[in-house]
């Protein structure tokens, strides 16, 4: 029976195609959208959760200015000094505290110039915290020792071929900002740009290089001794340094953060946007149901005889309801279907071409079973909703009151 039913809203579907056409132009439009803004959401937030996937849970950062900001990018008026340092070091549940400098440079090598961020290493045995914490590991040659005045480690993006023409190998001579510098090791990569986009130098060659003053620095690396207290000792440390700084709660020049934390914000932020673009695209879907209650009152009024014929042979309230409410069910059905593959197409053009615009693949497009099933669960459901009002119209229509009006 229920095959029959279909096979008849097919059937009048078909009878008019534009007009069906016209109706499901708003849904797949709507959907398309939906499923490819959320898609690209979705693949954004694990990309970005990917770019700091590599850091530690117990790392905490200070830095000047937001956290979100690029580090050494802030014009800095009251910057972080080697008192902060010590004063971080005597902090209850602090396993090591260093100060790193990170500053914008070019970088010169087989006549090309590449633009990137030079991170400092500290001497010592911070040296080897950090590198644990981080994870530097090379893929050739070495890492920085202490007393390495004129060598750099390089990240792998920036030895890689396509970024000179010629892949940079351990020994290779390189300039940063003119100086000449001899590279000793390339990074593992983390994929992550931020990383393999990096070039560590020992922290007194980056002071000389940079004129950076002796006693300051642009950010500062700590390590909890329990990666389960990490924000408790955040919060002692933003409280040490409000009262160092001498600021008052809530307007704070610095800012202390977590490496989790720092990815919870990130998300939160993406988060709010993806949600915010969904409700404006979801108004196409709101006029793609319109669109189905005008055309299921046209049909109703189009077949008012036909049903009056189905009700004088004997043809049920419910079952005339039935025929329109799947004939409505059906347009919000194959307007999502259509929708969710154009959707999927054009998120997956959108994420290939952000990734050639970009060169990495921090915009990606990630499609899960519960967006594709949500997505058609809700075209049908917009489908049934808005045609429920004309399947009742049409199951009250009276058989002699529809043969008698019915042309």
């Amino acid at each position: 029976m229920f095959q029959d039913y279909l096979s008849f809203c097919i059937d009048n579907l078909r009878s008019r195609k534009l007009r069906s056409y016209l109706t499901l132009l708003g849904i797949f439009i709507g959907i398309a959208a939906v499923v490819s803004l959320i898609s690209l959401g979705q693949g954004l937030r694990s990309g970005v959760s990917s770019q700091f996937g590599f850091l530690g849970p117990d790392l905490i950062r200070v830095n000047i200015g937001s956290s979100l900001a690029p580090p050494g990018t802030t014009v800095v008026a009251n910057p972080l000094t080697q008192s902060d340092v010590d004063g971080i070091d005597n902090i209850a549940g602090v396993r090591m505290v260093a100060g790193r400098l990170a500053h914008p440079g070019n970088l010169r090598f087989n006549d090309r110039i590449v633009f990137g961020i030079a991170l400092s290493m500290p001497d010592g045995e911070d040296r080897g915290e950090i590198e644990e914490a981080i994870g530097y590991e090379v893929a050739k040659g070495r890492l920085l020792r202490d007393g390495d005045s004129n060598s750099v480690v390089v990240g792998s993006a920036v030895a890689e071929e396509d970024s000179f023409g010629k892949e940079i190998l351990p020994g290779a001579k390189v300039e940063i900002e003119g100086k000449a510098f001899t590279v000793v090791g390339v990074l593992k990569s983390k994929g992550s740009f931020l990383f393999d986009g990096s070039i560590v130098l020992n922290e007194e060659p980056m002071r000389d290089l940079f004129d950076t003053p002796q006693d300051q620095y642009d950010m500062i690396a700590i390590r909890a001794e329990d990666k389960d207290e990490a924000e408790e000792v955040r919060d002692s440390i933003e409280r040490f340094l409000r009262k160092e700084r001498d600021v008052n709660e809530g307007e704070e020049d610095f800012d202390v953060e977590t490496a989790a934390a720092a990815v919870e914000n990130i998300n939160s932020i993406l988060l709010g946007i993806n949600i915010f673009v969904v409700i404006i695209a979801s108004i196409s879907l709101v006029v793609g149901g319109i669109g189905i209650l005008n055309t299921m009152y046209t049909s109703v009024l189009e077949r008012t005889k036909e049903i009056g014929i189905m009700k004088s042979i004997g043809a049920r309230n419910s079952s005339i309801f039935l025929l329109f409410f799947l004939e409505s069910g059906l347009l919000g059905i194959v307007g999502g279907i259509v929708g969710v593959v154009i959707g999927v197409i054009g998120a997956s053009s959108m994420a290939a071409l952000g990734g050639l615009a970009l060169g990495s693949d921090l915009i990606q497009a990630e499609f899960s079973f519960g967006l594709i099933f949500g997505a058609l669960l809700f075209s049908f459901v917009i489908g049934v909703v808005f045609g429920i009002t004309p399947a009742m119209q049409a199951a009250k229509l009276s058989p002699v009151d529809a043969l008698r009006s019915g042309k």
